[in-house]
């Protein structure tokens, strides 16, 4: 008899013979038998509920107060207009609701199942995110659903989802890029079970190819659809499908090709999973080793809110922010991968160009001497400032005092064409606003192609045809559009039909409600332009565009610095200048005609990139990027904001305003500011709407004032403004991402 029997012989006790007679006996109560009669009669609890913040703080607008209705979260009541869902409803409750699928700027799929709450009187548990929140009963405020989220059979059903979800996932969380941001970890921490019971072979998807920027592992994909939807509804192009059934279900292009989009980047933003990822990023570092500083972009005029993460001195990607009035949660391909163009090409030291034609690299001392002594050499009507595409507020306002101090008054902004008129400025803003052309219904576009120009705006208007099905009529160079669009035609005389009201899109501009024309800022460059702006004008105040409750004339500028320099007034007195000047001072200014340049003209270039404008110079003043200071922008809408530095400068660099400021000094004119809250007084005194951050000031005056013009339009066509979508300033030029999108993804 070994030992594990006898210790169970002594261990186990004796049944008692007395004991096999007794049974227990079993009590009933009404209640039990009927919990619904019990439920009824027994008056509820009202608990004293500590008050709830919505989640990420969001507040609730009512359209019509008598819509509300009233529904029940965890017993806690909660006001909500109608429409609203079940997962909505939990979010003002401040309960999160768990999701992969679902997401505010998408429709709604209801595929992932991970939402599932218990509704009251409802037999199984409902997707949140697909169910409306119900009213039950007739009162002005109406009681709603009774909804529970956090009861065992909610908890039970998340748990089993997300069993199903990790079943065929790869365990590649140590190698994967999302690690650390990734909602399927986060989720089946907070929600999942603690083991599973899958035992078979997991299954693996062939990766697919998307381009340069989105480097994809599909068999991490857990089919929510986003990207779909994503690239279905906001980008506007067909690029992404769902393929097969089942466990052959899979996430493709249908044929191999390439995604093209401009907006294809964001795709990674709301992959809640591993499966597309930054391929630039990729295995760059992990999320909790970057530090994060919110700035802007400045490749184009929007403005967008971003997030630069760096490490060290590095910039190492690019995110975006949120901002409703802007670009919502979306940004560019160019704004999120152009970075690398911040380390490559960059001038680190002061330079001179020597007798044989080589650049040697000086002290700032020897730099700023030997450029003092030249300005003082030369008349002042033949000194020539002319700032950059990404030049800041600051850096613009000490230019133009400088050379206004040494006699010049020939001071200008690239990309607002010879002659800028800056009188007026409801003429070179957006007076509607980005965020309120989702009110128009009718779009004029003429000479702009904002799918390249400003690929926000433009995923703006494609919102709006999508939502109030407006009509959009384009006058300019045939081009691609990811929404419908009638090309009316290609040059002014087109324009000048629709204002005589000979062309059949007049009626469509009459009759809409609140029609928007958007003029390109390419027009800045023609001879004839002030005759098509007043063309235009005519058709806004014929058709009734301007309305005291809506404006709908529009400018959408190309560049950063384009509204601010005429802000402050950087209109140069000659407009041929440049052809006749000695001393040139380039500022950032990369896209000039070098060729105007007369031979014997001194040049100063002071910029942060070796561009084509350096090859021209005979000093090179190093400046620092957008990324490495603190600077103010105001973007096409009228609205100023500023940029933070996130990385050190590079070399021996310096900001562009301290450069300037120092220059004076030598020079013997020294300017009146040392710091930079001398120079924002200094804005204050010429432009105090730029020191409004993160507000659009509107323009006080309409085209009205405007004296009357008599010059005829020509008949040449509208010209393309942007020709390479990915390489439109020094940083794009430098960037290694960009050239292979510049090569692979723009058609031939």
């Amino acid at each position: 008899m070994g030992l594990g029997l006898l210790a169970s012989r002594v261990l186990r006790p004796r049944a008692n013979p007395r004991n096999l007679f007794l049974l227990r006996s079993i009590v009933t109560k009404p209640e039990l038998q009927s919990p619904e009669a019990a439920a009824a009669a027994a008056p509820e609890p009202t608990p004293d509920l500590p008050p709830r913040n919505p989640m990420g703080g969001a507040r609730v607008h009512f359209p019509n107060p008598e819509d509300a209705i009233e529904v029940f979260v965890d017993g806690y009541p909660v006001k909500i207009p109608k429409g609203m869902t079940v997962l909505q409803a939990c979010e003002i409750a401040g309960v999160d609701i768990p999701r992969f699928c679902y997401h505010s700027r998408l429709s709604i799929a209801g595929n992932c199942r991970m939402c599932l709450v218990e509704v009251e009187k409802s037999p199984k548990p409902v997707a949140s995110c697909a169910m409306p929140a119900l009213p039950v009963g007739e009162s002005r405020i109406i009681a709603g659903m009774k909804i529970k989220t956090d009861t065992p059979l909610a908890k039970k059903a998340r748990e089993g989802v997300m069993e199903f979800l990790l079943m065929n996932h790869p365990l590649d969380c140590p190698i994967c890029d999302q690690g650390g941001e990734c909602d399927l970890q986060d989720q089946s921490m907070a929600f999942g079970s603690d083991r599973g019971r899958f035992t078979e072979m997991k299954r693996s998807v062939v990766d697919k190819n998307l381009g340069p920027l989105v480097k994809t592992v599909m068999t991490r994909c857990i089919q929510c659809t986003r990207c779909v939807r994503f690239a279905t509804e906001v980008a506007g192009t067909q690029d992404l499908g769902m393929l097969g059934r089942g466990s052959g279900e899979e996430i493709g292009t249908y044929v191999e090709k390439l995604m093209t989009s401009e907006l294809s980047g964001n795709v990674i933003d709301i992959c809640p999973v591993g499966a597309l990822t930054s391929k630039p990023f990729a295995f760059k570092a992990r999320n909790w080793e970057l530090k994060g500083t919110e700035s802007i972009d400045v490749s184009d005029a929007v403005g967008s809110n971003i997030r630069i993460d760096s490490r060290g001195p590095e910039v190492m990607r690019i995110l975006p922010r949120l901002n409703e009035e802007i670009n919502e949660e979306w940004i560019s391909d160019k704004t999120r991968f152009s970075y690398d163009g911040l380390k490559r090409q960059r001038l680190n030291d002061p330079m001179i160009r020597g007798s044989d034609g080589r650049f040697k690299t000086v002290s700032w001392r020897d730099a700023l001497a030997v450029v003092a002594e030249v300005i003082h050499q030369v008349k002042p009507e033949e000194i020539v400032g002319i700032a950059g595409q990404l030049s800041d507020a600051e850096s613009m306002m000490v230019l133009k005092d400088f050379l206004n101090k040494m006699g010049s008054n020939n001071v200008t902004c690239e990309g607002n064409g010879p002659s800028p008129v800056a009188d007026l400025r409801s003429g070179y803003i957006m007076n509607t606003g980005i965020s309120d052309l989702e009110k128009a219904d009718a779009f004029l576009l003429v000479g702009t192609q904002p799918r390249v120009e400003a690929a926000m705006v433009n995923a703006r208007i494609r919102k709006t045809v999508r939502a109030n099905n407006a009509k959009v009529g384009y006058i300019g160079q045939p081009t691609e559009f990811n929404y419908d669009c009638q090309h009316l035609g290609t040059g002014p005389e087109t324009l000048v039909e629709i204002a005589e009201g000979r062309h059949p899109f007049s009626s469509t501009i009459k009759n809409a409600k609140n029609p928007a024309i958007v003029v390109g800022a390419g027009l800045f460059d023609r001879q004839d332009k002030e005759a098509i702006f007043a063309t235009v004008e005519n058709i806004a105040t014929s058709f009734n565009v301007i309305r005291p409750d809506w404006n709908g004339f529009n400018v959408l500028l190309l560049n950063a610095a384009q509204a601010a320099a005429l802000d402050l007034g950087l209109v140069p007195q000659s407009t041929d200048g440049i052809k006749s000047a000695k001393f040139v001072y380039l500022m950032g200014a990369d896209d000039v005609n070098l060729d105007e340049i007369p031979k014997d003209a001194f040049v100063v270039y002071q910029g942060h990139h070796g561009d084509k404008s350096v090859y021209r110079a005979n000093v090179i003043l190093p400046a620092s990027a957008f990324s490495e200071k603190e600077g103010t922008y105001e973007n096409t809408e009228g609205c100023s904001q500023q940029t933070l530095a996130a990385v050190p400068t590079v070399g021996d660099a310096r900001d562009d305003w301290k450069i300037i400021r120092a220059l004076s000094e030598v020079a013997g004119a020294p300017l009146p500011y040392d710091t930079a809250g001398g120079v924002r007084s200094r804005i204050r005194m010429v432009a105090p709407n730029l020191l409004s951050l993160d507000e659009r000031e509107p323009a006080t005056f309409g085209p009205s004032l405007k004296p009357e013009v008599k010059e005829k339009v020509s008949s040449t066509p509208f010209k393309t403004a942007v020709d390479n979508f990915y390489m439109t300033n020094s940083i794009t030029r430098a960037s290694k991402i960009m050239a292979q999108c510049s090569s692979q993804l723009l058609k031939k």
